[in-house]
């Protein structure tokens, strides 16, 4: 059993901080739809952006495959889907009942669709079909959907699926074929790794090619996670890596303002220069993904005591963050701060707030489990098993609801 990665768990808090700067960037670029928009606009945003959009949910969809192979090999097949369930299903909806609403009240009333309090939004939210969500009709139900909190639902659908794959996933077969791939050049693995990826990119539109993008990478995480051959060779690629990365990010950003802009806008752009196009992204996807995996074991792989805190907050400020944005970014824009102080503003008010629902979380035992933690307090077994029962006969109908 290998020891502990610090190092997964310093990029996993790392790619979630991001997260939260990438979605406040979405308030403001010019050409990426969003639940809500900033009348400060900017095109030159969304090059700095493209630096980190590549590989930003790669490395968490990664990240959670290598998780599954460790906590399969501690833990009974049983355990871990119930273990699975409480922690992904019970937060999600949660955040689809809570904390999700006020992205749908902000996008309403900012579109002109809207005009009443959040009281009484909430009050026709909560009732089945009703018509004034004639045009958000889509979601787990009519009008009550993840938006944000996507990750979560299709973590857990695909855990379930590499549970059932784990032993052809632990077969001898594939790990002869995993050593034969760890032996040969590195343009040759990167090639095979990168070509599942472009066949998805070329074959999904963009918003729903982040499914099957996010279990292949998951299985890739599967995989790899075990393997110390694996790790070991990438600690010596660091430089390479960081080249070959850095042109395909010119290459790609040059493509993006020249062909895919157009694009976004309606233009007609060429199929064969779209498909070239797609090709450095998804090679970008791999090597950005290698290339933070690469720092990351060379040099975050240690325990700190800031650490433990901070894996702690993953869930909470994820599940937090989206709705602070679109609701502080739409009380912001009543001001005209201007392009500079608004988005600090906003990106402040949202680290201050989810410091302080994290805190008030941490706090008040009832919430730790909507937020994917453990309870804190020790109870006897009778009244853990009463909680258990009533967990999962709340989230058996929702899980039936997400799975078909």
């Amino acid at each position: 059993m290998p020891r502990r990665r610090y190092d997964l768990d310093w990029l996993r808090v790392g790619v979630f901080g991001l997260l939260i700067l990438f979605h406040s960037g979405m308030f403001y670029v010019a050409n990426w739809g969003w639940h809500a928009k900033s009348t400060y606009q900017s095109a030159f945003l969304e090059n700095i952006m493209l630096i980190v959009e590549p590989w930003r949910m790669p490395i968490l969809w990664l990240i959670a495959g290598i998780s599954i192979r460790f906590i399969l090999a501690k833990v009974p097949a049983w355990r871990f889907v119930f273990m699975r369930s409480l922690r992904l299903l019970l937060p999600l909806l949660f955040g689809v009942l809570v904390v999700v609403p006020p992205q749908l009240y902000v996008e309403m009333t900012m579109k002109g669709e809207l005009s009443m309090s959040y009281w009484q939004f909430l009050q026709v939210f909560f009732t089945y079909d009703h018509p004034i969500f004639a045009n958000y009709r889509w979601g787990i139900w009519p009008h009550i959907d993840v938006n944000h909190l996507w990750f979560l639902r299709s973590l857990w659908k695909y855990s379930l699926v590499i549970l059932l794959l784990a032993p052809v996933l632990n077969s001898k077969w594939i790990e002869n074929a995993l050593q034969w791939l760890f032996r040969q050049h590195n343009l040759v693995a990167i090639s095979l790794a990168v070509l599942p990826i472009f066949l998805i990119h070329i074959n999904w539109d963009i918003h729903s090619a982040r499914y099957p993008l996010g279990f292949t990478l998951m299985l890739y995480g599967y995989l790899i996670g075990w393997n110390p051959a694996f790790w070991q060779r990438l600690t010596h690629q660091i430089k390479p890596l960081l080249l070959a990365s850095a042109v395909c990010f010119a290459i790609f950003i040059t493509f993006y303002n020249l062909v895919w802009v157009h694009a976004f806008q309606g233009k007609q752009v060429s199929e064969n220069l779209m498909i070239m196009g797609m090709l450095v992204y998804s090679l970008l996807r791999v090597l950005g993904v290698l290339t933070v995996f690469a720092i990351g074991f060379k040099y975050f792989n240690r325990k700190s005591k800031s650490l433990g805190y901070l894996n702690e907050a993953v869930y909470p400020f994820y599940i937090l963050h989206q709705s602070i944005i679109v609701v502080a970014g739409y009380q912001l824009s009543q001001f005209a701060l201007g392009p500079v102080w608004e988005p600090i503003l906003l990106i402040l008010i949202t680290i201050i707030a989810c410091f302080a629902g994290f805190e008030l979380i941490l706090r008040v035992e009832l919430l730790r489990p909507f937020f994917g933690l453990k309870m804190s307090n020790s109870y006897s077994l009778p009244l853990a098993k009463i909680g258990c029962a009533c967990s999962l006969l709340l989230l058996l109908p929702f899980a039936y609801e997400i799975l078909l």
